[in-house]
């Protein structure tokens, strides 16, 4: 018998929103499925390493590279972000109730076999190199997300 698929595009670079789609992903996987997590415009901000990595860039790509936020540590929240504070109180509310943080959840899904996918389209826009985001990544268009969507039965939009 074939493996249940899902598949998540992670459009937003929201902290809370990021958790829901690896929470999702990781229950998913828990239960199972092939999962694919397919990263896209400000998406791909969760999986930039924390550190900077020199790679050459021209200057609309530096500006790009210093606007955005620097992986999971560093994403604000969708409502009542409060200069900063909204991610510092919702870590620790998470952290109170011993819910796994988000690089734990990724991770996680990391170990579960979860296919974490990077759009080559939106990382030539944004100026992002292979080397910013964290290793395990696999890289591919659309064509490719659609080809796992296709098959899924559970394809979210986040």
């Amino acid at each position: 018998m074939e493996k249940e698929k899902t598949t998540i595009v992670l459009f937003s670079g929201d902290l809370d929103k990021a958790i829901a789609a690896f929470i999702i992903a990781n229950g998913a996987a828990a239960y199972d499925h092939d999962v694919t997590i397919f990263f896209t415009f400000w998406g791909l901000n969760t999986m930039r390493k924390d550190e900077v990595v020199n790679v050459k860039k021209n200057w609309l790509e530096k500006a790009f590279g210093w606007m955005m936020p620097r992986g999971a540590k560093k994403l604000g929240l969708s409502k009542m972000n409060m200069l900063g504070m909204g991610p510092a109180m919702i870590k620790h509310v998470m952290k109170k109730h011993n819910a796994l943080s988000l690089p734990q959840l990724i991770e996680l899904a990391q170990e579960q076999g979860v296919k974490l996918v990077a759009c080559t389209m939106t990382m030539d826009l944004l100026g992002l190199q292979k080397e910013e985001l964290v290793d395990g990544m696999e890289f591919a268009g659309v064509a490719a997300y659609l080809g796992d969507a296709t098959q899924a039965k559970v394809n979210l939009f986040i």
